[in-house]
């Protein structure tokens, strides 16, 4: 089974490392849910966008390395690994924030695959299985070349797109129960995911 999985916020958590930083900053109150969307609303309702948008620069670059990956993730890629799967990383990002200072947001996001996706230091996947595409049409061209049999994404307009390959099955990774598309299984663990595709 060729398995392609979307990066940010699918592999990677970011709501403590954006509630850390927000703090640091002095930009949202201490009883702000521990969440980057609460964070963003924040922001954003006391006319902070550019804040907000300064601010993922900064995590996805500078702090990058702060972030966690959901429970569960690890395990599963090296069950898909062991188990003769293909797994594959597609995600679309921009190479520099639009604001502030421009960090190199590939390089920020594979050495933080290079740290945080390996054990007894070596790495779960090659390299050359890692994509970062820059605009969303690039990244759903990218899983039809991968030929993925299932992808996984946090974001309903990647697997509801309709350039999204037909012969791919889109699942989405929820962990909030903040979406649904009609026909498309949802899934707020990795585990719910690992028992769904039989990889333990």
């Amino acid at each position: 089974m060729r398995i392609g999985i979307d990066f940010d916020n699918t592999i990677v958590s970011y709501d403590a490392l954006f509630h850390k930083v927000a703090r640091e900053q002095d930009l949202v109150p201490e009883r702000t849910p521990v969440n980057k969307v609460a964070v963003r609303d924040h922001l954003r309702r006391i006319g902070q966008e550019d804040r907000w948008t300064e601010m993922q620069g900064y995590v996805y670059g500078a702090r990058m390395d702060e972030a966690c990956a959901y429970p569960g993730v690890v395990d599963f890629m090296q069950a898909c690994v062991r188990a003769g799967h293909v797994v594959t990383i597609v995600s679309h990002k921009t190479r520099h924030p639009f604001l502030g200072p421009q960090y190199d947001l590939h390089a920020s996001a594979r050495s933080w695959i290079a740290h945080h996706l390996a054990r007894d230091g070596r790495p779960i996947l090659p390299e050359t299985q890692v994509f970062f595409e820059l605009t969303k049409e690039e990244k759903l061209a990218r899983i039809a070349a991968c030929a993925c049999d299932v992808f996984i994404d946090d974001l309903p307009e990647i697997l509801a797109a309709p350039a999204f390959p037909s012969a791919t099955r889109p699942l989405l990774f929820d962990p909030e129960g903040h979406h649904c598309i009609p026909g498309t299984a949802t899934y707020s663990t990795w585990a719910e995911i690992a028992s769904e595709l039989c990889v333990q």
